[in-house]
């Protein structure tokens, strides 16, 4: 099969790679319908160091399953399924807590020398624990029209994570909350704290066209300033400070905006993958009791929730995707989001 692989910073590269086959009878095989490439791919394209060989990239795919394992109960041959980006069994004492993320079984797509996992972004995968990472979706398939398609990817990642930051964040009705990043993941939390009862949205970005798809998804204020202008600005919109913030980007000058715009006693949600070991976590946040927050998101547990309103279609969370590309295309696809020309691309294998 054709496969996207990483060689290092950079380097990404489509590849002949083995066909995945079952290993366990607890897995299953998905052909890949569409995939994609996340905001949190980017971090190995910068800093990824030389692999001989390379190794699988992508961890976000929605497909149909061709077979299944003896044991596999829940999902069968022909069914469309979306895949969280983590693998998990479903019956752990995390994963019955909703904590999947932290499942005792479960691991991660591009794990070729333990779970024999391929990336996403790939043309076919080998799914570990099909029975509890796997959520069929009744009514899908290869026909399904290509806005629909781009929705349910959503739910795979960043749609999720999203839902999270708002959750965690504590956004009730009529809170007033700031989002920091206007990426897939900022933007979706923009429509999940509207989801969420918020009644003040301020979106912290730069960028015209994602800020314009911020203000349809729920957002009632654009700061594109940064820094201590841009926290003077969000200050002045709350009143002295937003009670929910919520970091969607991951890089430390996003945490320190966050911290500049908290109002005292408000919590700061952070969902972006940190790119930072060291922050201000100690006086900054005791003194005025701010919360901290976030964390990487349990998708799996939010999928059936969230699932209705995409197949409804009262939410298009799809549109985050503004460029679709063949799977040979995935190297453009990536230089495409580095330069800021795309808010998130789809793959078609």
């Amino acid at each position: 099969m054709r496969a996207t692989y990483i060689f290092g910073a950079g380097d990404v590269r489509v590849v002949d790679a083995p066909d995945p086959t079952l290993r366990r009878p607890t897995d299953a095989l998905v052909r890949v319908v569409r995939s994609c490439i996340c905001g949190s791919d980017l971090h190995p394209f910068h800093n990824a160091e030389p692999v001989e060989g390379g190794k699988p990239i992508g961890h976000e795919f929605v497909g149909v399953v061709e077979e299944v394992g003896d044991e596999v109960r829940t999902v069968r041959p022909g069914d469309f399924v979306i895949a969280p980006f983590l693998i998990s069994c479903g019956h752990c004492e995390f994963c019955s807590a909703g904590l999947h993320t932290s499942c005792v079984n479960g691991g991660w797509w591009g794990d070729l020398d333990g779970l024999g996992t391929p990336g996403g972004q790939s043309e076919a995968m080998l799914v570990p624990l099909a029975d509890g990472t796997l959520v069929p979706v009744p009514g899908v398939g290869d026909d399904t029209d290509e806005r629909m398609l781009a929705s349910l990817l959503t739910l795979s990642d960043v749609y999720g994570t999203g839902w999270h930051a708002a959750r965690t964040g504590g956004v009730t009705e009529g809170s007033t909350v700031t989002v920091i990043g206007d990426g897939a993941v900022g933007l979706l939390a923009v429509l999940s704290a509207r989801q969420q009862g918020a009644g003040r949205i301020v979106l912290m970005g730069r960028h015209e066209a994602r800020t314009d798809l911020g203000r349809e998804y729920g957002a009632t204020d654009v700061v594109a300033e940064r820094g201590d202008e841009g926290i003077a600005a969000v200050k002045e919109l709350t009143d002295g400070g937003s009670p929910v913030v919520l970091e969607c980007v991951g890089h430390l000058p996003a945490y320190e905006q966050a911290l500049g715009v908290v109002r005292p006693g408000g919590t700061i949600s952070r969902v972006g993958v940190p790119q930072y070991s060291d922050g201000p976590v100690g006086r900054v946040l005791f003194g005025p009791n701010v919360t901290l927050t976030g964390g990487v998101a349990p998708v799996r547990a939010y999928i059936e929730q969230l699932l209705p309103g995409v197949l409804d279609g009262s939410v298009d969370p799809g549109r985050v995707f503004d460029r679709t590309l063949s799977l040979e295309e995935t190297p453009a696809g990536y230089a495409a989001m580095d330069g800021r020309e795309a808010i998130k691309v789809m793959l078609r294998p």
